[in-house]
């Protein structure tokens, strides 16, 4: 076991120059072999970040309720009826015989199949075939699970209702990109029962991550203040920022990435994913405006209009330092304020997009449709960190200066088929969302006092919901119990019972 755990001796700069991450597979017939590597990597880590694909999420509408407790109750049904296809998560380990900020980092993709019916969506087969989703593996060769409360040597066995007992054991902190969906769907595929109110379940979930769940949604909106926050946008952000503060030769630390050395037959288990390194590129920037701005198209691969992340962020870059240079234009020639500008933040953006997001979700000119027969034209995200960007960022307004100038060539150009951006998939997305926490936390860090403080204090349990200004916390209120599931599976977590009673 020694090898696999060896760090590579080259200091990887937000990847480095072999533009790969090493991603370990893992199905029903490794999944014992690499079981002690897994358990390994999560207790050895300093955070852990996590990332699921699923079967389907039913109604969007339902999804983006303006009650919080009315959108809880349909991410329950979701969870109830769908499935987990696949998790990802991504144990960083902070290097402290390191100057700068080094992690060294470990990824793993494991591929689950549900033991029981569950209901696929079309649209979810659609997107994840787009993207490299292997239904044939999945079905020969997923690992397999039961849905709710534990069932028989389910909390005892070597499968993942162990691992995620493992999980909460090691008690470190829990990363998550638009996380309420994923940790709606893990609690009911890998720990129990749903409860039934929302309070009930915010208690529950405050005890099993006492060291906090942290939302880089929520970071990247709040704290980063990003133009745009989806997944791939902020990933590649933030390797864009941290790349320039070490051209730049500042006294600040800065991230860096270290693999392990696999070898054997670890090796056969690697699959090695392109870094998405930032490019420079020059030429016309025929952008996807709604891509740019949600990380997600109606057109899909259909989409005449770029959907690269890279140029994108070029163009928000050129924006931020037109405005930048008009401001200091206009104070020259006035001595008093200029007007300030309404979509400065995210957050200024939002009242602008709150309609257009629900629209976007589910369009209201289409008759609704049974969740068996849902529309199959879009390819619509259907994992818990991509589905809802239409409704989650509300981070560019089409309307302003932002807009491509080009983009009224698209119809002259010919149509072409390509692949959505990015590498998505359940391992590499928990990469990318580990590495905008470490960007993040690099930040805040210096005003750390002790090793016990939050990490990122000010988005310590604040998970990002859409179409809200503020977060839900993650902290048990005093008006509110702890499900007696709950209750009896801490006991078994924590070894003060040897049994787990349903």
């Amino acid at each position: 076991m020694q090898s696999l755990f060896e760090p590579k001796w080259r200091r990887e700069v937000v990847c480095g120059s072999v533009k790969t991450v090493p991603v370990i597979d893992v199905q029903g017939n490794n999944f014992k072999e690499l079981w002690a590597a897994m358990v390994i990597a999560i207790k050895t880590s300093s955070f852990i970040a996590i990332d699921t694909e699923l079967s389907g999420l039913g109604s969007r509408k339902a999804l983006l309720a303006e009650s919080i407790e009315d959108r809880y109750k349909a991410i329950c049904h979701a969870a109830r009826t769908r499935s987990i296809l696949s998790v990802g998560f991504a144990c960083y380990k902070k290097l402290d015989n390191k100057a700068d900020s080094t992690y060294l980092v470990q990824v793993y993709n494991l591929t689950m199949l549900c033991s029981e019916e569950y209901i696929i969506e079309p649209q979810s087969v659609q997107f994840l075939v787009q993207h490299g989703f292997d239904f044939n593996k999945q079905y020969a060769e997923g690992i397999p699970y039961n849905k709710g409360n534990d069932k028989g040597g389910d909390a005892h066995g070597v499968n993942m209702r162990s691992l995620f007992v493992e999980l909460l054991r090691a008690n470190k902190p829990l990363v998550v990109h638009n996380g309420l969906i994923d940790m709606v769907f893990l609690y009911q595929c890998f720990y129990a029962h749903l409860p039934e109110r929302l309070g009930t379940f915010i208690a529950d979930l405050s005890e099993m991550f006492p060291s906090g769940i942290y939302d880089t949604k929520y970071a990247t909106e709040y704290e980063l203040r990003f133009t745009a926050s989806y997944l791939e946008y902020a990933y590649k952000k933030c390797k864009l920022e941290n790349s320039k503060a070490i051209a730049g030769g500042g006294n600040g630390s800065h991230v860096f990435l270290e693999f392990c050395k696999y070898t054997g037959n670890m090796e056969s288990y690697i699959d090695y994913r392109p870094c998405l390194g930032n490019q420079n590129q020059d030429g016309a920037l025929n952008i996807c405006v709604q891509f740019s701005a949600y990380g997600w198209c109606p057109n899909g691969s259909q989409c005449p209009m770029s959907h690269d992340t890279d140029l994108i962020i070029q163009h928000d870059e050129r924006i931020k330092e037109d405005k930048r240079k008009k401001r200091k234009r206009k104070n020259k020639k006035k001595d008093s304020q200029g007007p300030s500008e309404t979509c400065s933040s995210p957050q200024g953006k939002r009242s602008h997009f709150e309609e257009a997001e629900l629209d976007q979700a589910v369009p209201m000119s289409e008759p609704a449709l049974p969740e068996h027969q849902e529309k199959t034209e879009s390819s619509e995200p259907t994992d818990a960190a991509h589905v809802f960007e239409p409704g989650k960022t509300a981070s560019k307004n089409v309307n302003e200066e932002s807009q491509p100038e080009a983009s009224s060539e698209a119809p002259d150009r010919p149509k072409k088929k390509k692949a959505e951006g990015g590498t998505h998939r359940a391992g590499f997305d928990a990469f990318m969302t580990g590495y905008i926490f470490a960007y993040a936390r690099n930040l805040t860090e210096k005003t750390e006092e002790s090793n016990t403080a939050p990490l990122i204090p000010a988005c310590l349990n604040k998970l990002f919901l859409s179409g809200k200004s503020v977060p839900l916390h993650v902290a048990k209120s005093t008006f509110s119990k702890s499900s007696k599931a709950h209750v009896h599976k801490m006991d078994y977590v924590w070894g003060k019972s040897t049994d787990v009673k349903p």
